[in-house]
């Protein structure tokens, strides 16, 4: 089976916001010195926004894998 276009797109976005997801929060983890003038508050929005869009991203993934992904039967 051919595989859509649309259903690609939209897989190959989630699995840029996934990867945008985890470089973010990685850097808020080890690199935060590095990130300035944030006080606590912004720190936390910023670390709550980046794993919002990390659940999404795995959300979207499986719900494309569930709904679009043919498994051949042996």
């Amino acid at each position: 089976m051919k595989k859509s276009k649309v259903i690609s797109a939209l897989k190959l976005q989630a699995l840029a916001d996934k990867e945008k997801a985890l470089m973010a929060l990685d850097l808020l983890e080890t690199k935060a010195v590095g990130i300035g003038d944030h006080t606590a508050n912004d720190f936390l929005a910023d670390a709550t926004e980046s794993l919002n869009l990390l659940a999404e991203a795995d959300d979207r993934l499986y719900a494309i894998e569930k709904y679009f992904t043919t498994k051949e039967i042996i």
